[in-house]
């Protein structure tokens, strides 16, 4: 089962992750896609750490997230946090975009069809502020074009809000008020 967690910055994504993963009965692997580049980073990833419980692993992998996802026994529990960073990285490494869409489905896919339950994690950015640069922009664009593939290859999705949880997958009740 692929679990999508949507929201803003410091809206409780990754705090909702964990408390999904904890509910499973299954091991409890995070794959983390940041890159310790500053300290305000190095403190973020820090106290990541230090939330999750001492039996949970990680796998610290900023480029290659299929790779990383082979490597997990299939039926424990993955955290993906986050592929907002995830989708950075790749844009940094100056790949085109549609390879960079190509390998999110790609990835959505796997993670979709794993046997153990898969919860990602990516910031909702098309929301905010406009970006001030064309790269803000191809970033701002591309990134909500791998979230809707994540969400589309997901078995639930939700988004963030304040602290609240908005399910995103139940449009049937949107659309049947609007037969009405």
């Amino acid at each position: 089962m692929l679990t999508v967690i949507l929201g803003g910055a410091r809206a409780g994504k990754s705090s909702l992750a964990e408390r999904l993963a904890l509910a499973q009965r299954a091991p409890v692997q995070v794959i983390a896609t940041a890159r310790a580049s500053d300290d305000d980073m190095r403190a973020r990833i820090a106290r990541h750490q230090a939330d999750r419980p001492a039996t949970w692993t990680t796998i610290e992998e900023p480029v290659d997230l299929g790779g990383a996802l082979a490597q997990i026994a299939p039926d424990a529990c993955v955290i993906v946090d986050c592929l907002t960073l995830w989708t950075s990285n790749l844009l940094a490494e100056e790949r085109e975009m549609r390879g960079i869409e190509a390998e999110a489905q790609r990835v959505a896919d796997i993670a979709a069809t794993r046997r153990g339950p898969t919860i990602a994690v990516s910031n909702e950015v098309g929301m905010g502020v406009h970006p001030a640069t064309e790269l803000g922009m191809r970033y701002r664009d591309l990134l909500g074009r791998v979230n809707a593939t994540w969400v589309h290859a997901a078995d639930r999705a939700v988004l963030v809000v304040a602290g609240r949880v908005v399910d995103l997958h139940a449009p049937e009740n949107v659309f049947a008020e609007l037969r009405r």
